[in-house]
C-alpha cells in the first residue's frame, strides 16, 4: 500500500527557510561593533607665515587649512577681495600673486611664504585710481560691483600676459605676440563671471587701457 503524498506549498517552504535561518543565527557569536572613528584633532597649532600684501609686510599665525582668500578677508580685513562661489569658478576672489592672477579661494595661504600679494586695495584708491579702475568707471564696466575687484585684478593680469606674449586658447599663432582683440580679451577673462552682464563694457574698458600700453 502506497503512502499518501505530502503536499508542501510555497508559503510553507518560505516559513521553514526563515525559521531555519533564525535558529542558526541565534547560535552565532555577535559581530564585533565597528570601532568608532577618531575625531579629527581640533587643537592643531597655528603656522607662522609672512606675506607682503599691497607693499606691506604682515606676520600671520594661521590654521594650515586657511585659504589665501580667508587670510586676506578674515585676518587682514581686506574685504575688497570677494568670496563668490568659493570653488574657483566665478573669479570674484582674483588677486595678483607675485604679479600673476590667481583664484585666492583655491590656494592655501601657507603655500606662499614671503609672496607678494596685490589686492584691489593695492591697485588704487578713490583719490588715485588705477587706470583700469578709471576705465571701468568711464565705460560703466560694473553694475552691482560685486565682481568688479576680481575683474580688475584679472584684467591687470591679462594685460601683462599679452605684453609678455603669453598665448591663449584662441591665439591663432603661438609664435607671435597675441593681438589685443575682443576675442582674446573675452577668452582670457572668461574665468570672471559678471552676473549683471556688463561684459561688453568690461571689454571696452580693458581694450582702452591695454591699447594705451601696447
Amino acid at each position: 500500500m502506497e503512502s499518501p503524498t505530502t503536499s508542501i506549498t510555497r508559503r510553507d517552504a518560505l516559513i521553514a527557510t526563515a525559521a531555519t535561518a533564525a535558529a542558526v543565527s541565534s547560535h552565532l557569536p555577535a559581530a564585533a561593533a565597528p570601532a568608532a572613528a577618531s575625531p579629527p584633532p581640533t587643537n592643531m597649532p597655528p603656522t607662522r607665515l609672512s606675506l607682503q600684501v599691497n607693499g606691506q609686510s604682515h606676520a600671520l599665525e594661521l590654521d594650515t587649512r586657511t585659504t589665501l582668500l580667508d587670510a586676506l578677508r578674515e585676518h587682514l580685513h581686506l574685504t575688497g577681495t570677494k568670496k563668490g562661489c568659493d570653488h574657483g569658478q566665478c573669479g570674484a576672489c582674483t588677486v595678483l600673486l607675485d604679479g600673476r592672477r590667481i583664484n585666492s579661494c583655491l590656494t592655501l595661504a601657507v603655500m606662499h611664504e614671503g609672496a607678494q600679494v596685490t589686492t584691489i586695495e593695492g591697485l588704487g584708491t578713490p583719490q588715485a585710481m588705477h587706470p583700469l579702475q578709471a576705465a571701468f568707471v568711464k565705460h560703466d564696466g560694473y553694475q552691482c560691483g560685486y565682481c568688479t575687484p576680481g575683474q580688475i585684478c584679472s584684467a591687470v593680469g591679462v594685460i601683462d600676459e599679452v605684453r609678455r606674449g603669453v598665448p591663449s586658447h584662441v591665439s591663432a599663432d603661438l609664435t607671435v605676440r597675441p593681438l589685443l582683440s575682443a576675442d582674446e580679451l573675452r577668452e582670457r577673462m572668461s574665468g570672471n563671471i559678471c552676473r549683471c552682464g556688463a561684459y561688453s563694457n568690461i571689454v571696452d574698458a580693458i581694450t582702452e587701457v591695454a591699447g594705451s600700453r601696447a
